[in-house]
C-alpha cells in the first residue's frame, strides 16, 4: 500500500487526469439518475400519491387509458358492491385555465369524490366539499405559478368558473401540475362542449377509471372474475403509471443512457490501468525479482485503482448533488440520498471491475525475462 501511494504521488498528473475522467463519469451518471427520477415524479407523482392498490380501466383501453377509456355508472356501482373492496371513481383530464388576476396555467384536473380515500385534503385552506362543488384544490406547483387561495379559475372555452379553496403538496401528471375537483365538476370539464352550459345531470355519468383498495385475500383469480363481471381491466397502481403520457418512453430513454454510462465507466478505467500496467512492467518485474508475491502486486494494483475510483466517485457525487441544488425546482430533478448512494456504489463497482481487466498481466510478470529485456 505504501508503494502504491508513492506511485500515486510520483505520477500524480496521470492519476489526476484519470481521476477527473472518473469524476465526470460519476457526476454524469448521478445527474442522469436525478433527471430520471425527477422526470418520473413529474409525470406520475399525482398517481403515485393515490392511496390505492389498483386502478381499474375500461376493458379494451390498451393505450392512453386515462384519456381514452371511460367507465360507466354501472361499473362504479358494481365495484362498490364487491365485498371488502374500497372503490371510488377517478377522473383525469389535462386542461388550461386563467385566474381572475390573469394568470394562465396548465393543469391536470383530477376528479375525486370529497371525503373519499382519493381526496388529498388540503395543506392550506379548505378541502373539497360536496356542498361547494365549484371548489378546486391546487398543487404547490400551481401556487408557484401564481395561483392563490381565493382566486377564481376559469377553464378555457368552457365557461366553467372554479374557486380556489385550498392547496396541497407537489403533484403532477404528464409534466402538468395537478389540481383536484369534485367528480361532478370533472365531468363538466371532460364532457362540456365549448359554447354550451350543460348541467352535471345532463352529462354522461362516466369517469376515467376506478381507484381500488383490494383486500389481501383478493387474489389473481378473484380479480380476473371481478374484471369479467364489471368489464374492466385492473392493474396494480404502479403498472398504471404507464398510462401517463410519455412515462414509458422517458424511462426507456433515460435508462438507456444510464446503461451506456455504466458500460463506458469500466472500459475507460480498464483502458487507463492497462496502459499504466504496460508502462510500469519493468518495475513490477523488479518487485517480483526482489521477492514480492503475486498477491502483494495484486493488492498494490487494486489499492491504486480503489483510491482513484473511490475518490473520483465521491467528488462526482458532490458535483451531481450540487447540480441538483443549483437547478432547484426549475427543472424536474430529484436525487434522494439513498438513490445517490446506490448510484455511486454502482459506479465504484463497475470502475473497479474495469481495473480488474489488468490483473492478469500483473500476475503473469516474469522477473527473469523482463529483467533480461531491460538489459
Amino acid at each position: 500500500m505504501f508503494l502504491a501511494l508513492l506511485e500515486l504521488k510520483a505520477a500524480r498528473g496521470r492519476f489526476l487526469l484519470m481521476g477527473s475522467v472518473v469524476v465526470l463519469v460519476a457526476a454524469l451518471v448521478g445527474i442522469v439518475s436525478g433527471f430520471t427520477t425527477g422526470l418520473g415524479d413529474d409525470t406520475v407523482s399525482a398517481l403515485r400519491r393515490l392511496p390505492a392498490t389498483h386502478i381499474a380501466f375500461a376493458a379494451g383501453s390498451d393505450s392512453d387509458q386515462f384519456a381514452r377509456g371511460l367507465i360507466d355508472e354501472r361499473t362504479v356501482d358494481g365495484w362498490r358492491r364487491e365485498t371488502g373492496v374500497s372503490a371510488t371513481p377517478l377522473g383525469v383530464a389535462i386542461t388550461r385555465g386563467t385566474t381572475d388576476r390573469h394568470v394562465e396555467v396548465d393543469l391536470a384536473a383530477f376528479g375525486v369524490e370529497p371525503g373519499a380515500f382519493t381526496d388529498p385534503g388540503a395543506d392550506d385552506g379548505k378541502p373539497l366539499a360536496a356542498s361547494a362543488p365549484q371548489g378546486i384544490v391546487v398543487s404547490r406547483q400551481l401556487v408557484g405559478d401564481g395561483v392563490r387561495i381565493g382566486d377564481t379559475l376559469a377553464i378555457d372555452r368552457l365557461g366553467i368558473r372554479l374557486k380556489v379553496v385550498g392547496t396541497t403538496g407537489r403533484s403532477s401528471y404528464g409534466h402538468v401540475p395537478a389540481a383536484y375537483v369534485t367528480a361532478d365538476t370533472w365531468r363538466r370539464i371532460r364532457f362540456t362542449a365549448p359554447g354550451t352550459d350543460a348541467r352535471p345531470g345532463d352529462l354522461p355519468r362516466q369517469y376515467s377509471a376506478m381507484a381500488l383498495k383490494l383486500p389481501a385475500g383478493f387474489d389473481g383469480t378473484t380479480l380476473a372474475d371481478a374484471d369479467r363481471r364489471h368489464h374492466t381491466a385492473t392493474v396494480p397502481l404502479r403498472d398504471a403509471f404507464a398510462a401517463a403520457p410519455g412515462y414509458e418512453g422517458e424511462r426507456l430513454t433515460m435508462t438507456s443512457i444510464q446503461t451506456f454510462l455504466f458500460l463506458i465507466a469500466p472500459l475507460v478505467v480498464g483502458a487507463f490501468f492497462a496502459v499504466w500496467t504496460v508502462q510500469r512492467t519493468p518495475e513490477l518485474a523488479l518487485l517480483r525479482a526482489l521477492g514480492a508475491s503475486r498477491r502483494r502486486l495484486l493488492g498494490h494494483t487494486l489499492a491504486q485503482a480503489a483510491v482513484v475510483v473511490v475518490a473520483g466517485t465521491a467528488v462526482g457525487a458532490v458535483l451531481a448533488s450540487a447540480v441538483g441544488l443549483f437547478v432547484g425546482e426549475q427543472v424536474p430533478f430529484s436525487l434522494p440520498t439513498a438513490a445517490l448512494a446506490t448510484t455511486m456504489a454502482a459506479v465504484t463497482l463497475v470502475g473497479l471491475a474495469g481495473s480488474a481487466f489488468t490483473l492478469r498481466r500483473v500476475t503473469t510478470v516474469d522477473p527473469m525475462i523482463m529483467l533480461g529485456a531491460a538489459r
